[in-house]
This record gives structure tokens, C-alpha cells and sequence, in this order.
């Protein structure tokens, strides 16, 4: 019986210490990992089945199983079932602290064009696709994704909570001065100065561009560029 007791023991404090290394496991995934256009709860189905946090979960629930098993006291067996439930709200409670983590460092809240070392023309297309996105009120959260060129600057950003993103830029490009020249629910564009500015809403986010008036948006109808897929896989 003291055997069993103390086996039991051991095995409660080793689940504990699994579930916590967990935990921290699963906070640094969806640091690095975590979409940041996501829900709390959709980041943690996503990484329990993605990422380690599934494998570590499964080895806590067969310790804490094993422990329950081989336990001769209530307060033991409660323990048991216990470990991996609090594994799961820690896990839980982590991921947005994760994701909010990642958003700062990983995005920012305006597109960013302009880049140092850039050369002839292509700094000069940047500094006047900078000045068409600065003009702007923008939404969602912004990467360094996207491609820049002589005909204009395109950047993609995630946007958590389903917003819409076409209903924004009809109130913020007028606002700004921008006569929406085309708008069909798919997309959108606008005209100022002979600057050009398009927005697409994708999956989790969306993409803009900026660039001159005769330009085609992202490049799209040049060759080489006729077929390119403007919203990535994976924003």
C-alpha cells in the first residue's frame, strides 16, 4: 500500500511538471506560430492539433491516467483528473497573451513601403506608395509581406474579428480625399493626383496596393504578373 501510495505521488508530481512544460511549450508555438486573426479558442484547437501541444497533452492525460489508476487516496484521484483539465485553461488563458506577443512584434498597425538601400526608381515608387498609405486610415494589423516595384507597393494584413474591410475603405478614402472609382463587393479603387490605391478583402485579412494612376494593380496584366495570385496562402 505505501508502495502504491508513493508511486502514485511521484506520478502526480511528474504530470504537474509535464503539464506546466506544456503549457510554456504551447505559448512559445503560438508565439512564433499563432495566427493572430484568430479567436483564443481557435488558437488553441489550432495548436493542440497542429503543434506540440496535442502531443504534450496526450502524455499528461496517460501519467495522470496511470496515477489515477495505481491511487489509493480520493485527494489523489481528484488530483489525477485535475492536472490535465488546469493543462487545458492554462493552455487556454496563454494563447491570447501569445498572439498579442506575436502582433507586436511580428506586425505593425500601417503598411510600411519604404526600405533603406532600396535603389533608383524603385526608392522613389516606395517613398510615393508610402505617401498614398500614410494618407489613408487603415485596418488590421500589417506585415512585411507583399511586393513592391517601379509600378507600386502592395502589402498584405491579418485582421482579427471578421471586420469589413471594403465597408472601412468606403468611409476612409473619401474621408481622405480619394474618389472610389471602382467598387463591385469584390474590391475596391480609388483615384487622387494620378495615384492609384486598390484593396482586396482574403481569407483572415486582407491586401492593398498603391501606385500610379496608369499603373496596373499588382502588376496584374503585365507579363509575367497576368496570373499571379494576389491573396496568399497564407497571410
Amino acid at each position: 500500500m505505501t508502495g502504491r501510495l508513493v508511486s502514485a505521488a511521484v506520478l502526480l508530481v511528474v504530470g504537474a511538471g509535464l503539464a506546466v512544460l506544456a503549457v510554456m511549450v504551447h505559448y512559445e508555438f503560438m508565439r512564433i506560430y499563432g495566427d493572430v486573426s484568430g479567436t483564443p479558442l481557435e488558437g488553441l484547437t489550432w495548436g493542440l492539433t497542429a503543434g506540440p501541444s496535442g502531443l504534450g497533452l496526450g502524455l499528461v492525460a496517460v501519467v495522470a491516467m496511470i496515477g489515477f489508476m495505481i491511487s489509493t487516496r480520493r485527494w489523489m484521484r481528484l488530483t489525477a483528473v485535475a492536472i490535465p483539465v488546469l493543462m487545458l485553461l492554462g493552455m487556454f488563458a496563454v494563447t491570447p497573451a501569445a498572439l498579442g506577443q506575436k502582433m507586436e512584434s511580428q506586425f505593425v498597425s500601417a503598411p510600411q513601403c519604404v526600405t533603406e538601400g532600396t535603389a533608383e526608381p524603385m526608392a522613389s515608387a516606395d517613398r510615393e506608395a508610402q505617401q498614398a498609405f500614410d494618407s489613408i486610415s487603415h485596418i488590421g494589423h500589417f506585415s512585411g509581406g507583399g511586393m513592391s516595384g517601379v509600378g507600386g507597393c502592395s502589402r498584405w494584413f491579418k485582421l482579427p474579428g471578421g471586420a469589413d474591410v471594403l465597408q472601412h475603405y468606403r468611409g476612409a478614402l473619401p474621408a481622405a480625399g480619394w474618389e472610389v472609382v471602382e467598387d463591385d463587393g469584390s474590391h475596391l479603387r480609388a483615384q487622387l493626383d494620378g495615384r492609384a490605391f486598390y484593396v482586396m478583402p482574403c481569407p483572415g485579412g486582407g491586401v492593398i496596393w498603391a501606385g500610379s494612376d496608369d499603373e496596373p494593380s499588382f502588376g496584374q496584366g503585365r507579363p509575367g504578373l497576368a496570373g499571379t495570385e494576389i491573396c496568399p496562402h497564407d497571410l
